[in-house]
């Protein structure tokens, strides 16, 4: 279901898969890996925070409707700037939960203020060793947005930074 996205490369994130692939021409694309943890009580707990948007909220976001991701499901995420919130229209469009591999990849719908993808992943190793993996593919969004843009990929940045802190608690 694309209708209301803002981008036509749905799913090429590539959620479940280890190799990143599919990397769609015209968008900036970044892949981020760190070690958050080892061992099955990180893992149970990372998995269970995934599906929850601890990511998101442990980074300064919240999520309308606070409830548990699920694909093909609408979400709104907040984000308090000072006295201004700003919004960001999203729809999860993948889903993956294996023994080894557990996240899900949410893409941008109107009002967003960029276009694309982003995809968060908890895998582990045969060792135990507990990743995360963060993948985003962006370009500008539409009208005023894109002369934004180059904040907006500052605050990018910023922003992944703290989603691997929120996963290593």
């Amino acid at each position: 279901m694309t209708t209301g996205l803002t981008y036509a490369a749905v799913g090429a994130t590539c959620v479940a898969d280890p190799v990143w692939t599919v990397v769609p021409r015209g968008y900036r694309c970044v892949e981020r890996t760190t070690r958050i943890g080892q061992g099955l009580e990180c893992w149970d707990v990372a998995t269970a925070a995934m599906g929850q948007w601890t990511i998101k909220t442990r980074s300064g976001f919240s999520v309308q409707p606070a409830v548990d991701v699920r694909e093909e499901q609408d979400y709104t995420l907040l984000a308090a700037l000072g006295p201004y919130t700003l919004r960001e229209p999203v729809r999860v469009v993948a889903v993956v939960a294996r023994p080894d591999r557990h996240g899900f990849a949410y893409g941008t719908r109107q009002g967003h203020p960029v276009s694309g993808e982003e995809a968060f992943v908890v895998h582990r190793s045969p060792d135990g060793a507990v990743w995360l993996t963060i993948r985003s593919m962006t370009r500008p969004g539409r009208g005023l947005w894109r002369l934004a843009f180059p904040a907006v990929l500052v605050a990018q940045r910023w922003y992944r930074r703290r989603y691997q802190r929120a996963m290593v608690r």
